[in-house]
This record gives structure tokens, C-alpha cells and sequence, in this order.
């Protein structure tokens, strides 16, 4: 059966799938991706990608005619690391944008690549990856809040 005859299948079937997969299986690990298969290959929806897209401008695919993106690996490589800061490791968009901008795509991309099952990451990249410590914050906004009472109750009496 030829790539041809498994769409034409895929198609009557209603399988779409089966397309997706045929082309991201036979391309070099170089080749330009399009938004379809490197949505498939990070488990994500197109449309995340293209909000990524806006809330990080280093990823910057190739957009040919009828808006078509084409991801370059270094653009799937970052994505791959922004997923990894986001979903495993809790961070919020703005977070991953400040430790973008503060330790450069090559750092957060080689961070996220080394933190592979049985590899220790150390130095800067692991303090710049490791999550913030939020335990102090409830204590925080606990005094916040006992100090804006008394400032409340200050002014009621005054």
C-alpha cells in the first residue's frame, strides 16, 4: 500500500491521523514541521500553539502562503522546553517569559533537555528552573492583612 492509497483510506475512514503520522514519520529530524505535527508530537492543540505564538516572540515560525506555519526544529526544541516549564514544572507564562529573557533561549532549551530521568542539573540552570518557594507567601499575606486591619481600625477611631 503507497502513502497515496493509506490517505485515501484514512480519508474514507474519517481517520486523519493516519496522514499526520505518514509525514512526521518520513521527514529528517532538520526538516520544518508543520503546526499539525508538532502539535501531535507535544501532545498539545494547534490552537496553544499559536497562543505561545504571542506570549513568546522567539518562537518564530515560517508562515508561507495562506498563513501555512512551519516550525524549525530550534522553534520545536524551544516549544518543547516552554511546555516542560509550564505543565511539569508549574511555572506561569509570565515566569517562563522572565526566565527567557533573563538566561536566553539556549540556557531554558538546554535546561530542559538535560532534565532527562537520571541527570542532575546544577549550578545556575537549576536555580533558574527550580520552581519559586511559595510557603512564605501565606505567612506574608497573613501579616499584610493583620497590619491593614490596624490601619482600618486606626482610622475608624480617629
Amino acid at each position: 500500500m503507497t502513502i497515496r492509497d493509506e490517505k485515501i483510506s484514512d480519508a474514507k475512514s474519517g481517520n486523519s491521523s493516519g496522514q499526520a503520522k505518514v509525514a512526521s514519520a518520513s521527514k529528517a529530524p532538520g526538516a520544518f514541521r508543520t503546526i499539525s505535527e508538532v502539535a501531535d508530537d507535544l501532545g498539545v492543540q494547534q490552537h496553544v500553539l499559536r497562543f505561545w505564538e504571542s506570549k513568546f516572540p522567539q518562537v518564530k515560525p515560517i508562515k508561507r502562503g495562506g498563513g501555512r506555519r512551519y516550525y524549525r526544529p530550534e522553534d520545536v526544541d524551544l516549544l518543547r522546553a516552554i511546555q516542560a516549564l509550564l505543565y511539569d514544572d508549574k511555572y506561569t507564562i509570565k515566569g517562563v517569559q522572565k526566565l527567557i529573557r533573563e538566561q536566553g533561549v539556549k540556557t531554558v532549551v538546554s535546561g530542559a533537555d538535560s532534565k532527562a530521568p537520571g541527570v542532575t542539573v546544577s549550578g545556575p540552570v537549576q536555580q533558574a528552573m527550580a520552581p519559586k518557594a511559595r510557603s512564605a507567601a501565606p505567612l506574608a499575606m497573613a501579616d499584610f492583612i493583620d497590619e491593614l486591619t490596624d490601619i482600618r481600625d486606626r482610622l475608624l477611631s480617629a
